[in-house]
């Protein structure tokens, strides 16, 4: 008979329905799974002599689903700042990877990387970066959820030589990990510009036979539509529609450059729209218009990105941000309310990666991947509503609790699989070396 574990708080958000808060609930976990959301007294009276966890100040929500990252990339942090895209990756980002790439370093940025967001309530990411083999490694060994993307450059890197070797690649990590608990898959080419139509037509196809969606940036920038319009007629996403990739799941990560004929056609279409504002906002890409896509039907979650374009993997400060952002460009003060952030940044995150049956919600029969977040301290008071609190006052510190699987990952703030000294001792060699290759 799998452990029981009664965790009870002042409220749970169990995010089905969008903006409930259950004052006094507790969530019962038994091995890795949710088998009930009551009030506390009643589970403590269904579930006697169970092991308890009363938090009083706190609310119980799911962890947050990070719909995409670059996990290795956290060695960038700060890595050509304060430039636009195209600036920032060819001359800055691209050269350093080339120097540094490594398996040792996807490992480190990997584990720093997961650290830092277990730190801030996430359960899940969804990666897209080089060498995948050793990310899930991160992932198998820290308790981590990951959804690791199979990577397609129709260019060499210091992981493939050629189109074809990449697909090869990509089959042995699923041959390795497929039907691992804590480990799914997307198929990642990495942008329109920089995969070709043979290779969609292949990745379609792929993704079909896995069942998996295909994890894209899409129209991230004016410049990526207008070249692409200069030198093939046709923007990318009605590139992406005449190969068929419009036609099945797609985690379309960016979205900034959306016309209204495109606006009409995603609610009719299986597209996820990935919404990375802070990264926006940083490399001056544009406003994804995330109001009127909501409005519309259309699914929208949030990541953070890489943090060499960001600088951070914090959900909560995303959230905080997007939910602005939308009012800013909508003119609407009531776009993206707090209890529609949580869900972009819980459920919404879990649809666009296939995964709602399993986790982005309190619900019995899924997946016991929660979070706790203490509302107790001066600056979150008076609290009196804790979504509202949670999106628009509460940092990523408030977070003591998260549990994936229904095993404890960080406990009172504390990480209990990764070692907090020996991992700052790894980051600081990969500082040296990073700083001596830019």
């Amino acid at each position: 008979m799998p452990e029981t574990l009664i965790l009870s708080a002042r409220w749970v958000l169990p995010m089905a329905p969008r903006g409930v808060a259950l004052a006094d609930h507790a969530v019962v976990l038994q091995g890795d799974r949710i088998v009930a959301v009551l009030p506390r007294d009643a589970a403590l009276a269904r579930y006697p002599g169970t092991e308890q966890r009363h938090l009083p100040s706190h609310a119980l929500l799911p962890g947050f689903v990070n719909a995409h990252t670059h996990a290795a990339m956290t060695l960038l942090r700060g890595v050509g700042s304060d430039l636009p895209l195209m600036d920032w990756l060819h001359n800055h980002v691209w050269p350093a990877e080339a120097r540094l790439l490594s398996p040792e370093f996807v490992q480190a940025g990997s584990l720093l990387a997961v650290a830092e967001m277990i730190r801030g309530g996430t359960t899940c990411f969804s990666d897209m970066y080089l060498f995948p083999e050793d990310t899930a490694r991160v992932v198998e060994e820290t308790g981590m959820r990951g959804v690791l993307g199979l990577t397609v450059i129709d260019f060499p890197t210091p992981w493939a030589a050629t189109t074809r070797e990449y697909f090869s690649k990509g089959a042995d990590l699923v041959a390795a990990w497929q039907g691992h608990e804590r480990i799914g898959f997307t198929v990642a080419p990495h942008a329109p510009y920089t995969v070709g139509d043979e290779s969609l037509v292949e990745i379609r196809g792929r993704a079909e036979a896995l069942a998996v969606p295909v994890h894209m940036h899409v129209h991230e920038t004016a410049h990526e539509v207008a070249t692409a319009l200069a030198e093939q007629g046709e923007r990318p996403l009605e590139r992406l529609g005449r190969l068929g990739l419009l036609e099945r799941p797609l985690a379309a990560v960016h979205m900034t450059q959306l016309d209204e004929r495109e606006l009409e056609r995603l609610p009719a279409t299986p597209v996820s729209v990935v919404h990375c504002p802070e990264s926006n906002l940083k490399l001056a890409s544009g406003f994804c218009p995330v109001q009127q896509l909501l409005s519309s039907g259309v699914n929208v979650a949030l990541g953070t990105d890489g943090v060499a374009s960001n600088n951070d993997l914090d959900m909560l400060g995303e959230m905080r941000t997007a939910a602005l952002l939308a009012k800013g460009v909508s003119g609407d003060a009531a776009a993206v309310a707090a209890p529609q952030a949580l869900e972009m940044a819980t459920l919404n995150g879990a649809r666009a990666l296939g995964l709602e049956e399993r986790i982005g919600s309190l619900e019995p029969g899924k997946l016991a991947d929660l979070i706790a977040i203490d509302l107790g301290d001066l600056e979150y008071q008076p609290a009196h509503d804790p979504h509202t609190q949670i999106v628009y006052a509460a940092t990523r510190h408030a977070v003591t609790d998260v549990y994936v699987g229904g095993r404890a990952l960080l406990r009172d703030r504390e990480l209990l699989t990764l070692d907090l000294d020996e991992l700052k001792r790894l980051v600081e060699t990969w500082r040296e070396r990073v700083h001596g290759a830019h």
